[in-house]
């Protein structure tokens, strides 16, 4: 069993029917979700970091939204250029990145 040092969820406005619609969704969530799998891999942090797409967290004004446990840190507004940030100083810095966090 995998047991990584982060784990990453992302929303994606998914629907229970695997439909995705909705907010984050429309402000490009997937995109961020790719870029974090890519950061992941370039980075060489498939052992550490885990990322899953899920459906809302229910603050869709705030979105797009990550959040990061173990320590429940949440990150909104996000863009693309956001997670080489968060990749950087959170994931291999160990810092949560304070201007992204809700």
């Amino acid at each position: 069993m995998i047991s990584p040092k982060y784990h990453i969820f992302i929303c994606t406005s998914c629907r229970i029917n695997g439909v995705q619609k909705g907010f984050c969704y429309s402000k490009d969530s997937v995109n961020i979700v790719q870029k974090f799998m890519e950061e992941v891999n370039d980075r060489d942090l498939s052992s550490e970091v885990m990322i899953t797409n899920t459906g809302c967290f229910g603050i869709c004004d705030k979105g797009p939204i990550a959040v990061v446990y173990p320590e429940g840190v949440w990150y909104g507004n996000l863009t693309e250029e956001d997670v080489e940030t968060i990749m950087e100083q959170h994931m291999e810095g160990g810092k949560p990145v304070k201007e992204l966090m809700i």
